[in-house]
């Protein structure tokens, strides 16, 4: 068994606890939270702790961290844990800030752990067929990609915590919804060159970005538009991913990127795009996100391997945010190193 240990125990915690409970060969062996009445859960034999150095010196058992505090956090703990030699499964965004993303990556690698972000959403079988297709050549010479994420984030939502929505702890839409989205097209679509973007806060008191619209440009060439918003009225509309070439035409759609709307592919019949379509619509989620990054992480450990999302993984959005911010704060096109 690969014993698990969960530091911050707000919304998301539950989340891993229910994923390590559901994985193979995995444990949850200890929570950590500054606030001790976040610590009841219904598991008695989980040890409970207030201090994450304490938690990690006295349980030398423990194999992995997962980090689930607010995002402005995550560098600290990160550094704490790998200093004592634990594996690390970091929620998204890694970081807020791209020298302290990459900090975390040079703590992972000095003291030999291994360190896995977490972006589920490449687990879901609809984003699966698509990556199969791609990865196989189906698209030909891409055309380019669009990413949309129409939700809706109220003001009650924002309220609910004085870090949410801010710069130094949250970010905005970018950061904490149309992040997943930003790693799928990167996954799908390779890195970027260059991006010209805009952004505002137009319905929420927040000190971050509410909406924003970018056009990027791959280095393969290929261009994608991005837009993100929290703004939608009453609830959640869309959340899309979509990519085009010369001989394949895709889009997976609904309110969270789940069902394939378009499955045009060069050479696929119509009978097995029906059939294709059919069995997502059975089954759209699949294995939830957060249990495959777990089991992953399991299995990296015995095999001694990189996770498949690993830091570097977690950097590339990271990356292009800030550089959508970038270009929407100065006006200008901004070009990735």
């Amino acid at each position: 068994m690969i014993n698990f240990a969960i530091v911050g125990m707000g919304h998301i915690a539950n989340k891993h606890i229910e994923a390590i409970e559901k994985a193979e060969n995995a444990n949850l062996f200890a929570i950590c939270d500054t606030n001790p009445a976040r610590l009841e859960i219904e598991n008695p034999n989980v040890k409970k702790y207030t201090d994450l150095q304490n938690m990690l010196e006295e349980n030398p058992e423990i194999h992995v961290v997962n980090i689930c505090v607010p995002s402005g956090l995550h560098t600290p703990l990160t550094k704490i844990v790998a200093e004592q030699g634990r594996h690390i499964i970091v929620e998204k965004p890694m970081s807020l800030k791209l020298h302290e993303a990459e900090e975390m990556m040079k703590y992972a690698n000095e003291n030999g752990v291994k360190l896995a972000v977490v972006h589920p959403n490449r687990f879901r079988p609809a984003i699966q067929k698509l990556k199969e297709q791609m990865d196989a050549g189906a698209f030909g010479k891409l055309s380019h990609a669009n990413a949309t994420v129409r939700w809706n984030r109220n003001q009650a939502y924002y309220d609910q915590a004085a870090w949410r929505g801010t710069k130094e702890f949250d970010g905005g839409v970018l950061m904490n919804q149309a992040i997943h989205d930003l790693d799928l097209m990167l996954w799908l679509m390779g890195p970027v060159e260059s991006v010209q973007a805009m952004a505002a806060t137009r319905l929420r008191k927040i000190e971050t970005e509410d909406v924003a619209a970018a056009v990027v440009q791959f280095k393969n060439g290929a261009l994608g538009v991005i837009e993100a918003a929290t703004t939608i009225y009453p609830k959640n509309l869309e959340e899309s991913i979509a990519i085009f070439g010369e001989t394949a035409s895709v889009k997976i759609s609904g309110r969270n990127a789940t069902f394939i709307e378009t499955w045009d592919i060069e050479g696929v019949s119509e009978e097995e795009t029906d059939k294709i379509k059919n069995e997502i619509k059975e089954d759209p989620f699949g294995k939830p996100g957060h249990q495959c990054i777990i089991e992953d992480m399991v299995l990296a450990v015995k095999e001694n391997r990189n996770p498949i999302v690993t830091g570097e993984d977690g950097i590339a959005p990271v990356k292009l945010i800030l550089a959508i911010l970038e270009s929407a704060e100065t006006g200008k096109k901004v070009t990735l190193a």
